[in-house]
């Protein structure tokens, strides 16, 4: 059995996202122990910011007439689909940064969708198979909160993993996760905490949806 990690906070061993995503991992090591963890780190190693128009150029280039730069970053794109295309089950840890989707994710997506197997308009490669998203937001986006409706980054996640891959998708979220360290935001603690315990009990239930529907499905593959 192998399982998919994707991380993509910028904080290293501060990260929210990345520990709520450990506890999830856990869950899922728990039922298959010796199970395969394929990890991609797009903060390690990001995707170059110039690649996917690269990639969409050479697509449309002959093979022969292809530049060595256009190779490249087309054999980028099928290594990155197939570490997903390998995989039995699914790990996203993604931070919200700037009320938006990170641009190390979207860099890595726009690239992914230069391959030919997860290319907008083809029959959904992964469909159906398990996947959890961790979503981390530093402040309060909940209704009647100020920022209500500014989190533009988990709508389109959502799309993104769950409609246009056709995974099914199981989301953890944890919000005010600077309310630790951000004075202004003292009186918050108490809900981050709060916050932040759910995240971690419903990443723990989700690695293991994980592990079950890959044990029930991933024979059939």
């Amino acid at each position: 059995m192998s399982l998919f990690r994707l991380d993509a906070s910028i904080r290293g061993d501060q990260s929210v996202s990345r520990a709520v995503a450990d506890t999830a991992e856990a869950a899922w090591i728990r039922t298959h122990p010796s199970g395969v963890v394929t990890r991609r780190d797009l903060v390690a190693s990001p995707v170059p910011t110039d690649a996917w128009s690269s990639a969409v150029m050479g697509s449309f280039t002959p093979e022969d007439q292809r530049t060595e730069d256009q190779r490249r970053v087309l054999a980028l794109a099928k290594q990155l689909a197939d570490e997903l295309v390998a995989a039995e089950a699914y790990l996203f840890a993604v931070p919200l940064y700037n009320y938006g989707v990170s641009q190390h994710v979207k860099t890595w997506i726009d690239l992914l969708l230069t391959d030919s197997r997860l290319a907008p308009g083809q029959e959904p490669l992964l469909a159906g198979r398990p996947a959890a998203l961790v979503v981390t937001r530093g402040g309060g986006y909940g209704p009647g909160t100020p920022r209500d409706g500014w989190d533009h980054a988990t709508p389109y996640y959502r799309r993104f993993f769950g409609d246009m891959l056709g995974l099914q998708l199981h989301v953890s979220e944890v919000e005010l996760t600077l309310a630790e360290n951000t004075p202004a935001m003292e009186s918050l603690r108490d809900l981050a905490r709060q916050s932040l315990d759910a995240g971690h009990a419903s990443a723990d239930a989700h690695g293991e949806l994980l592990a079950k529907h890959a044990l029930t499905t991933g024979a059939v593959r």
